[in-house]
């Protein structure tokens, strides 16, 4: 494993020390309570154990059943049990442990412990300790009723319960609490062996999740590296886990995105570069023709000098609009306006072409609410593709229909059409289907891109279909309005 440059430490060290300290924290919790802590929650359990034993004895001491009741919870929890009056009367025994402490008690013993327990406020707890004693003290008071000779530690536990007829009596238990050393030895050793195991599986392990998660990710990162210098041919390999590869796949993707975008800015520049050099080529030819042959300063080469130039300041406005509208800087001045009235209006600027055959079907007047002038130039724009790309008839059809409450604007030309698998690359900037660049009658090359923005803004749909060697339709659509004084907007109808 490496670390990262700049000191910082990679993906893989700190997975791999995360799960080393993980791997820690468990064994030395384990240490902890297996070890450390474990004689101290035995006891707690013993004595928590006798103190409910108690007080569910004492619970039932009314029952009809209430030997039987000791003589299995003296079984279950390994106890001995003795209920007896004030004086010392037994009443009922029970025994489960060897050497019962509390067994060896006469009536006087029992009396006096009676007594000590009602002192201390109805309930009664003494633990002997390991060590051989040859007396127990109560409260100040030495006694030698209670004796033990054995190593373990001695639990008893007295409580007062009343019965149902009034008469009190003392629940007295006694438990033994076992010495762990030995036990805790075992575990010390036994701990230490698993501690050595699940160190080394815990470091193996660590180690190859880091590597399995940590790789993908460090070769993202280097490809992603590469791919910031525009080497846009890297792949990004995703391995281990489904978040890395769906990542690597997003990366591929952008990689391609990036790919695609510098190709088309390259044509990009390429293709305006042509559509600037030719007519300043024209207009420098025939500006030096007139002035070195006077006899051809004619209106003529003046005209070609004109259009030559008007089309380069076309070519300039429609860049500066198509970077207006990536920008978002254009404004939009929505109005109710009738739009088959501004097709046939835009198609009387092409009276001037009279070899090319332009008509349009509409069946009634629509209106739109949207802006005019944007409208008129995508309707404008997707003309002049058609007059580009007709075929030998050059003809162009315009087609207006409604149907469901929006208009439909179809533009059909006769060429040579454009393959499917290519269709949702047209939009962009100077696309070109077979990379030849040809040089269009009216329009400069951007106006898909153009149409594409401007409907976008409006929120309007728009596609295209083609059939290769019959020709294509370009078509968008809006939402139909009522006209100024109607009530309901135009009914469906086709042309």
């Amino acid at each position: 494993m490496k670390h990262r440059e700049g000191g910082t430490p990679g993906v893989q060290w700190r997975l791999f020390g995360s799960f080393a300290v993980f791997t820690a924290v468990i064994l030395a919790l384990l240490w902890i309570f297996q070890v450390v802590l474990l004689d101290a929650f035995y006891k707690a359990i013993k004595v928590n154990e006798i103190k409910t034993s108690a007080h569910t004895i004492c619970n039932g001491i009314n029952s009809s059943t209430l030997q039987e009741d000791l003589q299995r919870i003296a079984l279950n929890n390994q106890i001995c049990c003795i209920v007896c009056d004030a004086q010392g009367n037994r009443l009922y025994s029970e025994s489960a442990v060897p050497n019962c402490v509390i067994h060896r008690l006469n009536n006087w013993d029992l009396a006096m412990v009676y007594t000590l327990t009602a002192r201390n406020g109805g309930s009664y707890f003494e633990r002997f300790p390991q060590e051989i004693r040859q007396s127990v003290t109560f409260f100040g008071e030495d006694t030698a009723v209670l004796r033990s000779q054995e190593s373990p530690e001695v639990m008893i536990f007295a409580q007062l319960v009343t019965r149902s007829d009034g008469k009190q009596l003392m629940v007295l238990l006694n438990s033994v609490i076992s010495p762990v050393g030995a036990t805790v030895e075992t575990l010390r050793y036994q701990l230490l062996t698993v501690s050595l195991i699940m160190v080394l599986l815990g470091l193996l392990l660590a180690y190859l999740l880091s590597r399995k998660i940590g790789q993908p990710i460090e070769a993202l990162n280097s490809a992603a590296k590469t791919l910031a210098k525009g080497d846009y041919e890297v792949r990004f390999e995703g391995g281990g886990y489904r978040e890395v590869r769906e990542l690597s796949d997003t990366l591929n993707y952008a990689a391609q995105e990036l790919a695609k975008t510098e190709r088309l800015q390259r044509d990009l520049v390429a293709n305006i570069s042509h559509d600037l050099r030719t007519p300043l080529t024209l207009i420098t030819g025939y500006a030096e023709v007139m002035r070195d042959l006077p006899g051809e300063n004619t209106p003529e080469n003046v005209q070609i000098i004109i259009d030559e130039a008007t089309r380069l300041t076309t070519l300039v406005n429609d860049v500066l609009d198509l970077s207006k509208l990536q920008a978002g800087v254009v404004p939009m001045e929505r109005e109710v306006f009738n739009l088959t009235e501004s097709v046939r209006s835009i198609l009387t600027r092409y009276t001037k072409l009279t070899d090319y055959h332009i008509v349009f079907y509409a069946a009634q007047d629509v209106f739109v609410n949207a802006d005019e002038l944007k409208i008129s130039q995508v309707v404008y724009n997707l003309v002049n593709n058609a007059l580009t790309y007709t075929g030998a008839d050059k003809s162009v059809t315009l087609r207006q229909s409604v149907l469901d409450g929006k208009v439909r604007i179809a533009v059909s030309d006769t060429g040579e059409g454009i393959p499917q698998e290519k269709l949702d690359d047209i939009w962009e900037r100077y696309y070109k289907v077979d990379k030849a660049h040809k040089r269009a009658q009216v329009g400069t090359g951007l106006g898909l891109a153009i149409v594409k923005m401007i409907l976008d803004m409006h929120g309007g749909q728009y596609g295209v279909q083609s059939r290769e060697g019959v020709g294509s339709t370009f078509w968008f659509e809006l939402d139909a309005v009522p006209a100024p004084g109607d009530s309901e907007p135009a009914l469906s109808s086709g042309a």
